[in-house]
């Protein structure tokens, strides 16, 4: 299967599991939607959603916020991802748009992202939701997602895999795409505990298939000779070392053979983690 084939179905697979693939921010003007986007960075949609009513009915318009100083934005958002650098962002954005752009939100990516806490993400986000431009926003969501499925291949950086998905996503899907995978990794193919058991996309995933690809468990150790357990050396051990396997992930290992095939003692599992591309 190619990484075309493989997008293609996870989009079609996604779009059944998720009707109403756009964005959770709540916003009533493309300025309020700026505005939940600059502080959506390293925050949840639900906390953005929980400070902006009010924030909105002080400061509905650019030039409402333009008028603002950073002090007194502070106090509506200070229970957001840091506040004092975001009341500053949104302080001198909404200046920005009125003495450059009549109050209005820049329809063009390249003059977004001139403004003071918007980057290529945010951009992409307003272009894409305020006004329907192809675009692809990678996020924490749609850069672990992609990258553990398996639609691109490993890829260091947000760009990167924009670059990436862009070669296998049709544009005209480009917006959609983005919602459909940032709502499954939020909800699904979470970062700490993905739940591969609901999930419609097990069959084409690499993570499953490197998880079930994973030795099973042993039975029969016996704890008190040791912590770990060598399969390769047939020997226990209490203190490992560590190695760093092909993926880049760092592995629990047989401090005299080096060997990483190496067991748990106590519970007979494999103590080998599978990469899961978390930032």
């Amino acid at each position: 299967m190619t990484r075309r084939e493989k997008a293609r179905i996870v989009l079609e697979c996604l779009r059944e599991r998720i009707p109403r693939a756009e964005t959770e921010l709540d916003f009533g003007s493309e300025f309020q939607l700026l505005v939940a986007v600059i502080l959506s960075a390293q925050c949840t949609d639900a906390r953005v959603n929980f400070v902006t009513p009010a924030l909105f009915e002080a400061y509905p318009t650019a030039e409402a916020m333009a008028e603002a100083t950073a002090d007194e934005i502070f106090p509506f958002i200070r229970s957001v991802t840091y506040p004092n650098q975001k009341a500053i962002s949104l302080a001198e954005t909404a200046r920005a748009l009125v003495e450059r752009h009549g109050g209005r939100v820049p329809r063009d990516h390249a003059e977004l992202v001139k403004l003071r806490g918007v980057g290529r993400k945010t951009a992409n986000v307003v272009v894409s939701v305020a006004f329907d431009e192809p675009a692809l926003a990678v996020d924490t969501h749609v850069f672990r997602v992609a990258q553990r499925i398996g639609i691109v291949p490993e890829r260091p950086t947000p760009r990167a895999v924009e670059a990436s998905l862009a070669r296998v996503i049709p544009r005209e899907a480009w917006g959609e795409a983005h919602h459909l995978l940032i709502l499954h990794g939020r909800y699904t193919c979470t970062a700490r505990a993905p739940q591969c058991e609901r999930c419609p996309l097990t069959d084409v995933c690499d993570y499953v298939a490197s998880v079930q690809a994973l030795p099973p468990p042993r039975d029969g150790l016996d704890p008190s000779r040791g912590r770990y357990y060598s399969a390769t050396a047939r020997r226990y051990f209490d203190t490992p070392a560590t190695r760093t396997d092909r993926r880049g992930v760092e592995q629990i290992a047989d401090p005299w053979t080096g060997s990483m095939n190496v067991f748990d003692a106590r519970t007979g599992r494999t103590t080998r983690r599978v990469k899961d591309y978390r930032v």
